[in-house]
């Protein structure tokens, strides 16, 4: 029996002028939902002095105000609600890793549909029913591992409803239960990798075949180290818990980029410093209008996330547009003794110099001076414990970031493991300054 190409395909190939006539029908219905229903973005429409009659069809897109997480947290915890309360069935809540948390509200029907983008996403690494599906992504407030095993069940695979954590049993059920599709986050993955090798258990012999990794950052260095850890393809999945959780888009077999599911979130790409909507191929904000939400509608929601649409065609037939990797956020920026520094800049160098992409940048202040520390784990192949030949790389790997970074971090190289493995977000920058008390 042939494997299923596509989840829904008459939706997944249908010709771009059709999506876009279809984005456009929605639109229109979804504003006049939106503005009668929640005040907050009704009067936000007011002020910039556009009515639901002024749009049209998504040409007219660029006429609404936007929305950001300052304005969720404003109107935290049912000012952005646009259904009541009763028709809601679930909470997700985003990690507060970037402030105070986030509430999204569901009617069932949002449900269904963020787990029928969930299964799009895991036909598009090649599984079907007769695959082992295990969830390995935390469970509930987190949408990681409620959307994912949603849209294992829609495919009909056996799902394994692991959560994040307990390692000895995740290998045990993987190797036990054979898994062929692992769902977590790319730090959590690499550290199960480590795991299965310390344990004897090599690519060969275990049954996993895809990963599908999201949730936080990754590289494409760090696709080629997890494919061949754990003798799998890995693939990207992209979502916020605004507009649904993961699924919003995902990448195909290909690789090339993730699809966006077109027939519910319009993505456009702004400049982040005064908002104008840039032409498909440059790089900037990606914002998102959800179509079909009922309880959670967000309208143009900035992001933060930096990334390129493309619509050039894509080998697995798919004609939603594709959004690469994000490059980096717009609100990301460090400022360490008055220079802006990007992690991503840091994650180049190391990469450039060949190092492992486990590190953790510490930020504090000593008499009112910046100390600014990298701490960068050393593959178990390259660590010397000499201490002669630590400093020489350490001075290297200093001099290369000073030319990047235009400061001087003190790097330091660490042991294979020392720095801790997350079980959900990675958590790469700590910053102890306390800037804003």
């Amino acid at each position: 029996m042939e494997k299923r190409k596509y989840y829904q395909p008459e939706i997944e190939t249908m010709p771009v002028e059709q999506i876009k006539k279809m984005q456009s029908e929605k639109l229109v219905k979804q504003v006049k939902h939106v503005y009668e229903h929640v005040p907050y973005y009704r009067d936000l429409m007011d002020k910039k002095g556009v009515k639901p009659e002024d749009i049209h069809g998504i040409e007219d897109l660029y006429k609404l105000p936007f929305i950001e997480k300052s304005d969720l947290r404003e109107t935290y915890p049912y000012g952005m609600l646009a259904v009541p309360l009763e028709d809601c069935v679930r909470i997700q809540s985003t990690s507060g890793t970037t402030g105070k948390r986030v509430i999204a509200y569901y009617t069932q029907n949002d449900v269904d549909l963020w787990e029928e983008c969930c299964a799009r996403a895991l036909i598009a690494v090649g599984a079907d029913k007769e695959d082992v599906v295990q969830v390995s992504y935390g469970y509930g407030l987190f949408t990681g591992g409620p959307g994912l095993n949603g849209g294992s069940h829609k495919v009909g695979c056996l799902t394994l409803p692991m959560s994040s954590g307990n390692t000895d049993r995740q290998i045990q059920f993987m190797t036990d239960l054979k898994a062929t599709v692992l769902c977590c986050t790319p730090s959590y993955a690499a550290y199960l990798g480590e795991s299965l090798h310390d344990m004897g258990y090599t690519p060969d012999t275990i049954s996993l075949k895809a990963g599908i990794f999201g949730a936080e950052p990754w590289t494409q260095e760090n696709r080629r180290e997890l494919e061949k850890s754990l003798g799998i393809k890995a693939y990207d999945i992209y979502g916020l818990t605004e507009i649904s959780g993961p699924g919003v888009s995902f990448e195909c077999t290909a690789q090339g980029g993730m699809h966006v599911n077109e027939d519910h979130f319009i993505a456009e790409i702004i400049n982040p410093e005064t908002g104008e909507p840039l032409p498909e191929g440059e790089k900037g904000e990606l914002v998102f209008t959800c179509l079909d939400k009922e309880a959670f509608p967000l309208l143009r929601y900035r992001t933060r996330d930096i990334c390129v649409l493309t619509r050039e065609a894509c080998p697995c037939g798919r004609t939603f547009v594709r959004m690469s990797k994000p490059m980096g956020r717009s609100d990301d920026m460090m400022i360490i003794r008055g220079v802006n520094v990007f992690p991503s800049q840091i994650e180049a160098v190391l990469i450039n110099e060949g190092c492992s992409l486990n590190y953790q940048i510490k930020i504090s202040r000593v008499n009112n001076s910046d100390t600014f520390d990298i701490y960068v784990e050393l593959p178990p192949e390259q660590f010397d414990d000499s201490v002669k030949n630590l400093t020489a790389k350490e001075k290297s790997l200093q001099a290369a970031l000073r030319s990047m970074l235009g400061i001087g971090p003190d790097v330091h190289l660490v042991p294979p493991k020392t720095i801790a493995r997350s079980e959900g977000k990675a958590v790469r920058i700590i910053d102890e300054r306390k800037l804003h008390d």
